[in-house]
């Protein structure tokens, strides 16, 4: 007997309310809201993914941020159940508890959603976590605005009444992100701890990490120790772990001022250490280099970056709106480890004596693709082996070389245009 499994199809529910985007530069966008009634400030920034709203909103990263999705059909597949887990018994389809975004900018909310895994709507969720969303809108004009003027600050409202635009205005001036710690809003409050106690430790300094890094060092055997984000260098030795990771997250690396100077006595130590987004940046400020803003940030899913010691490009997941000075990194002991096939900003660093290394980029990717998940394993290699980065026995997957030019190492704009 055939089993036919019921696909559910859910309708759009909360939505047809006023909404509008002002942006700083005086630019303004009428759309129709949905999800939560409510009005906000933030940064307004874009992603280029074509796929995995549901990952993308739960992404730590885009805390105090504006999202604009480029793809213009979104939530046709709805939002499945926190309660699906996966092997490791995080939830299976989100990267944190919660929707992270200050607000959903989209150009066609879908009427309906439909998928085998959903149990409600976007529209639904967003009102469920008091988050604002606005369809409707040009987000292909808008995307342009900002890879020329560079990502900037925006008011967002959804309302039930007639809007207050010179109200709406009012509150955008007096909104920021620079300089802004958002750690405690994202990092874990206390120690939390995952998988088999007898396995090897690794430490997490949780400044806004994502459930797939954490799903993915115990992929590959061993257990988690989750750290708040300012955690000391004795509190992370206290736990004697193999290694230690500094994951993702939001804002300037630079705020990030105890988690700086934890970095730097594991780099001292010569402690196993893996940095990712965030933590790439972190690692390179603690040996002495500087980082900057990006105009508008590489997000999205479709980041090329070439491996530096082989050449081989790989297709990226990548959140981030600040990166590493390559010019500061001359005296660090930090060489460049990858580099982005759009613009040359660095996009990885290893150290040259120490079992150190760190990319700009999300090797557990979620949504993907899954091109460099063997950062990972590399890691792994390095803690295992005892050997230094660059002598490490690199075992990455076989990959079709792609020629590639040498460019300025500024932002160039990417890939031409916001995918439609």
């Amino acid at each position: 007997m055939v089993r036919v499994q019921k696909i559910p199809t859910l309708q759009q529910t909360y939505t047809g309310y006023a909404a509008k985007l002002v942006l700083e530069d005086g630019g303004v966008f009428d759309g129709v809201g949905f999800g939560y009634p409510s009005e906000i400030t933030g940064e307004v920034v874009f992603n280029t993914g074509m796929v995995g709203y549901t990952e993308t909103l739960t992404d730590p990263s885009y805390r105090g941020q504006i999202l604009c999705m480029t793809y213009p059909l979104v939530g046709n597949y709805g939002v499945p159940s926190f309660d699906v887990k996966d092997d490791y018994g995080f939830p299976k389809f989100f990267e944190s508890d919660r929707i992270q975004v200050k607000a959903l900018l989209i150009h066609d909310l879908s009427n309906i959603a439909s998928h085998w895994s959903c149990t409600r709507t976007l529209d639904q969720w967003l009102y469920e976590e008091k988050i604002p969303g606005i369809y409707g809108i040009d987000t292909r004009e808008l995307t342009k605005k900002l890879r020329v003027r560079g990502v900037m600050m925006g008011a967002a409202v959804v309302s039930e009444s007639e809007i207050d635009e010179p109200r709406l205005k009012k509150a955008l001036s007096r909104a920021k992100y620079e300089g802004l710690n958002f750690m405690p809003e994202v990092s874990t409050a206390e120690p939390q701890h995952y998988g088999d106690k007898d396995k090897d430790c690794i430490i997490v300094l949780d400044t806004g990490v994502k459930y797939s890094i954490i799903r993915n060092i115990m992929r590959t055997g061993y257990r988690v120790v989750r750290l708040p984000w300012d955690a000391s260098y004795e509190q992370v030795m206290s736990y004697s772990p193999k290694g230690v990771v500094i994951s993702n997250g939001p804002g300037d690396p630079k705020v990030c001022t105890s988690t700086i100077k934890t970095a730097t006595k594991l780099i001292k130590e010569s402690t196993p250490t893996l940095g990712i987004c965030l933590g790439n940046q972190i690692l390179a400020l603690a040996g002495g280099a500087n980082t900057y803003k990006l105009k508008f940030g590489h997000r999205g899913q479709n980041k090329p970056c070439v491996d530096r010691r082989n050449n081989q490009v790989y297709v990226t997941s990548q959140n981030h709106g600040y990166g590493i000075d390559p010019k500061s990194l001359g005296k660090t002991g930090f060489k460049i480890w990858f580099a982005n096939a759009d613009d040359d900003t660095v996009e990885g660093i290893e150290h040259k004596s120490k079992p150190i290394i760190a990319v700009q980029f999300h090797p557990e990717a979620s949504p993907g693709p899954y091109d460099c998940m063997y950062v990972f394993d590399r890691f792994k290699e390095i803690i295992a082996n005892g050997v230094k980065p660059e002598t490490a026995a690199a075992k990455t997957p076989r990959a079709k070389k792609k020629k590639t030019t040498k460019k300025p190492a500024k932002e160039k704009g990417g890939r031409k245009g916001a995918k439609r």
